[in-house]
């Protein structure tokens, strides 16, 4: 079950560039200057891809524990 935990982390670490990738865009967001409206707009899709990062995380991480325990 060694691949289980490879797999699992693979998708762990795909779920922890999906976070950076959160952080970056919400803060070239906010250090664009823009206007209240708009800066929720782009911050509303950014929280959207963050909770699918975070399942992605999640979902890795337990995957890992399986492997481990099953191995």
């Amino acid at each position: 079950m060694e691949w289980l935990v490879w797999v699992g982390a693979a998708v762990s670490l795909a779920g922890l560039l999906g976070l950076v990738w959160c952080i970056v865009t919400a803060m070239r967001a906010r250090r664009a200057g823009l206007e209240d409206a708009e800066l929720r707009a782009r911050l509303q899709r950014v929280v959207v891809v963050n909770m699918g990062a975070l399942f992605l995380s999640v979902i890795g991480l337990m995957v890992v524990v399986i492997g481990i325990m099953l191995g």
